[in-house]
């Protein structure tokens, strides 16, 4: 039976460093780390969860939380985590925020099912957060943030890519647009409209009121914003939205409604799911470093479960803006102004 000391002799580590790394714990570098887990690969070492559990009181299981897993962004977080995780010889336990999920998470906590709980759905409504947050829980937001609440945060830089669509739809005449938004307790959506309409009053971009609506996140909401968009005599040349199943539902409405997309209107989404890609959407929309976001969420929360004290920290990630068909394939200017 390979044991831990002989990945130790064969990565050239001490059994003490092999135990840190297979434990998640922070301190140990990515070259080291990488080390270990190929020597345990390779010997075909399997931990056992139940004997580290009892060692290190702790259960090598993460509890995350997502929204509707029917939204294609969310399995493509959930993907990114479970490879993160379990090159890291971690478990998840995945609850959907919906129902009684974040309440189960909390349960999971309290009971030491989990070490610590990700939160990608966390809004200033969140009763789970607030408690998890006075239990000490330990726990990061990853993709939606709560501004002035103290624990480690990760996201992209929303508003600045969202005014950056603005001016994109500006210097290529596309001025009269409309914004497909998601829930307004949500950072993504929040931060998403605020950019796109600073960039829009700073390039000349109108944005009349009655075009300014709650697609839900969702498919069905960007398809009905769209086709009431388009009841009104003057319609807008341009939509942005929220995220891309939104941006879905309005190339469908769009389509039934015999809009030509991208001669009579430009539409962009936000998120670059794998759909987006398809020759069937050809979206453009705002690309986030998924995997890389849900990296530092996992080491930010492995750090936290160490030193339950240390200060926390907001990490933000640039994002990039995608061109597809849905805009025709116009590149988008190298020194846009945000």
């Amino acid at each position: 039976m390979v044991t831990s000391r002989d990945v130790a002799s064969a990565a050239g580590v001490s059994q003490a460093t092999v135990s840190r790394t297979l434990s998640g714990a922070a301190g140990v570098s990515e070259e080291i780390r990488a080390r270990v887990i190929k020597a345990a690969e390779e010997l075909g070492y399997e931990l056992n969860f139940a004997a580290r559990a009892m060692r290190l009181k702790r259960s090598g299981t993460i509890g995350v939380v997502v929204d509707r897993v029917t939204n294609p962004f969310y399995p493509e977080v959930i993907e990114s985590l479970s490879r993160t995780l379990d090159s890291l010889d971690l478990r998840m336990i995945l609850w959907d925020s919906q129902g009684a999920g974040e309440k189960g998470a909390i349960q999971a906590i309290g009971q030491k099912m989990v070490d610590g709980l990700i939160f990608t759905t966390a809004t200033s409504t969140s009763t789970a957060l607030r408690t998890a947050l006075d239990a000490g829980a330990p726990l990061v937001l990853v993709n939606r943030i709560v501004e002035g609440v103290r624990c480690d945060q990760v996201d992209s830089d929303n508003a600045s890519v969202s005014s950056r669509v603005a001016h994109y739809f500006a210097v290529n005449g596309r001025v009269r647009a409309g914004l497909i938004t998601g829930s307004p307790d949500a950072s993504t959506a929040h931060d998403r409209r605020v950019g796109f309409v600073r960039g829009a009053a700073a390039h000349g971009v109108e944005i009349p009121s009655e075009f300014v609506m709650d697609g839900r996140f969702s498919h069905r909401g960007g398809y009905e914003a769209l086709q009431r968009m388009f009841e009104h005599p003057d319609p807008p040349t341009a939509v942005f939205c929220s995220n891309d199943l939104s941006a879905f539902g309005a190339l469908d409405a769009a389509r039934a409604a015999g809009i030509v997309v991208p001669d009579d209107l430009w539409i962009v989404g936000y998120d670059d799911v794998d759909m987006a890609s398809w020759e069937a959407f050809s979206l453009s929309t705002a690309r986030q470093p998924v995997e890389e976001m849900v990296r530092v969420g996992v080491h930010l929360l492995l750090e936290r479960i160490d030193s339950p004290r240390r200060p926390s920290t907001h990490q933000r990630f640039v994002s990039e803006l995608v061109v597809r068909d849905s805009t025709g394939w116009v590149p988008v200017p190298e020194r846009a102004l945000v």
